[in-house]
């Protein structure tokens, strides 16, 4: 390509009508942003998963392959904790969860992990070496997930006896906002 070629490409450039500038300029912003409406129409507004509504009911099979079951924990308070073994924020709230579990197993606390974007090893070897007592299970295809309308852990749901979701902690919870949030589905008996 010669100078005088570029030149004359530049030159026809600018002899096109300011219209076809304009919509040259601004389609890929206006591509953008309906693929970000459709994207955004894709992912429910609400979860099911509200404070105040029942907490979607599930099955899936633990670490181990033995059933668990939301339902046949009815009466019992059960704290859901959506988690992985890469999760920074859940390796940090993983010992909260296993003090919480001894100190209110007279209370009959109940505590389902479950795993989020993980493998199936590194999350049983996560819940060997930080000594869980409780049952962790993979969510395949993300359908437990998707109904909590989880988008990314950590995310843990407060479910009082009765099955109704009392809390929700979007993010990493604390010492005291887990204490909280505990009490709410401890004393409602």
């Amino acid at each position: 390509m010669t100078a005088g070629t570029a030149s004359e490409r530049g030159m026809a450039l600018r002899r096109l009508p300011l219209g076809y500038l304009v919509v040259a300029a601004t389609l890929p912003l206006v591509l953008l942003i309906i693929l970000g409406l459709v994207l955004l129409s894709r992912t429910s507004p609400t979860s099911p998963a509200t404070v105040g509504s029942m907490a979607p009911d599930f099955s899936l099979a633990d670490l181990d392959g033995n059933p668990i079951h939301l339902a046949d924990l009815r009466g019992r308070p059960v704290i859901v904790n959506f988690w992985a073994s890469w999760c920074g924020p859940c390796v940090e709230e993983f010992p909260l969860l296993r003090d919480a579990v001894a100190e209110h197993a007279d209370d009959g606390l109940a505590v389902i992990g479950i795993v989020f974007d993980d493998r199936s090893e590194a999350a049983r070897g996560f819940m060997r070496r930080n000594e869980a007592t409780w049952a962790a299970a993979m969510d395949p295809g993300q359908r437990v997930a998707d109904a909590y309308g989880i988008l990314s852990v950590p995310e843990t749901f407060f479910i009082g006896r009765d099955g109704t979701v009392v809390a929700r902690q979007i993010g990493q919870f604390s010492a005291p906002s887990l204490d909280e949030k505990l009490a709410a589905i401890l004393d409602e008996e």
